[in-house]
């Protein structure tokens, strides 16, 4: 098994800490980025440090920037957050948690990243499957990113390099996320999903009503869940 570098953008969600668990499986050297972007709460930044350090996690590097200066979503301004919809109505509209260009501004570090460092992979938790109708999870983002980084960077235009974007997850429903994860020995205790900052899940946002139908389809208790 070959050892390269990767870099993983860890929220500190379900997704991305299995996401992160598959390409260190696949023989990477894992290399973590978490952002304090002006988010509501704390809490997915607590439980990135808790993942990166189960994984063993070469570097973690937390970027900090804030996107409430401008708002645009629940989770940077005082819009309501959306509760208790149904999963098949959350891919028919972008709803208010979506954060402008976010996962554009977070694969922009990592690919700076990953240039420094001598990574040519950026793992990335995305699924366009059982998701909230994010328009930057989709794998036709995904792939116009990856062309960016290789058109947009020494490493790409002269050094020979070939980025990749890796989203292990994209096709994948969230029971199958959870699955692949517990074989993989996620601890999932340590993750947080929710959008509200409260000293538990709500149980009612778009996260926390995927999060427990995947566990639910699972057959596998959410070690978070107080049912």
């Amino acid at each position: 098994m070959t050892c390269r570098k990767a870099i993983v953008l860890l929220s500190g969600g379900l997704d991305s800490a299995t996401a992160a668990a598959i390409a260190k499986a696949e023989g990477y050297e894992l290399y973590a980025l978490s952002f304090d972007y002006g988010q509501r709460h704390s809490k997915e930044l607590e439980a990135a440090r808790r993942v990166a350090k189960s994984l063993g996690i070469t570097r973690h590097a937390v970027i900090e920037f804030d996107l409430r200066q401008w708002g645009g979503s629940a989770l940077t301004d005082d819009l309501k957050v959306p509760l208790d919809r149904e999963p098949k109505a959350m891919a028919l509209e972008i709803p208010t948690t979506y954060v402008p260009a976010r996962n554009t501004i977070f694969l922009s570090f990592a690919l700076a990243f990953a240039e420094t460092v001598g990574a040519d992979t950026i793992v990335i938790g995305a699924n366009q499957v059982d998701y909230s109708g994010y328009p930057d999870c989709r794998e036709e983002y995904l792939n116009a990113f990856e062309k960016l980084a290789n058109l947009g960077t020494r490493a790409g235009t002269t050094e020979g390099r070939q980025f990749k974007v890796y989203a292990p997850l994209l096709h994948m429903t969230k029971a199958e996320i959870i699955k692949r994860g517990t074989e993989l020995g996620v601890d999932y205790s340590l993750t947080w999903s929710c959008y509200l900052g409260l000293d538990k899940p709500c149980e009612r946002c778009d996260s926390c009503i995927l999060r427990a139908k995947g566990f639910e389809e699972a057959g596998i208790k959410d070690p978070l869940s107080s049912s």
